[in-house]
């Protein structure tokens, strides 16, 4: 099964912590990290008074299920002392499950597609990097990149 997977992160040495994350991914037995996008400057959404955040997505190819990759996703970020003050304050990395191939999930602790992915600038053009004709897994999810104010964001 492939993920797609956003980090972000606006604490401490930000380009290490996305680099130090997707590396993370490669240790987890029957997991590879296949693609990745580069790495972007984004400005904080929902809470403005912040340092800007690096964000990237990347590709990874798994034999465990989309809840075992949540788990995943909430062990890295505990192993970086990530924690929750409050909603969209800083924070040292976020991993956030995007897609699951094309499978569409919704649980009481996991909902895939990520149901705020068509609103973040910050997850759509690093997608876009790595799925040049707008398309991941037959969902075409650049039709919204534009549909999108604000949230200027810079590759590095």
């Amino acid at each position: 099964m492939k993920y797609i997977i956003s980090v972000g992160t606006n604490i401490g040495d930000r380009s290490k912590n996305i680099t130090d994350a997707i590396s993370a991914f490669n240790l987890v037995p029957d997991t590879t990290v296949i693609k990745q996008s580069g790495i972007y400057e984004t400005e904080p959404v929902g809470y403005a008074d912040q340092q800007s955040f690096y964000n990237a997505v990347f590709e990874v190819e798994s034999k465990l299920d989309a809840n075992e990759i949540l788990g995943i996703c909430l062990g890295i970020e505990a192993g970086f002392g990530r924690v929750r003050q409050f909603k969209n304050g800083p924070r040292i990395i976020d991993l956030d499950l995007i897609f699951a191939e094309d499978k569409k999930i919704k649980t009481p602790n996991l909902t895939v597609p990520h149901p705020r992915y068509s609103e973040r600038r910050f997850v759509l053009v690093p997608l876009l990097e790595i799925f040049p004709d707008g398309n991941a897994y037959g969902t075409d999810f650049a039709k919204y990149i534009d549909l999108i104010e604000g949230q200027a964001i810079r590759r590095l």
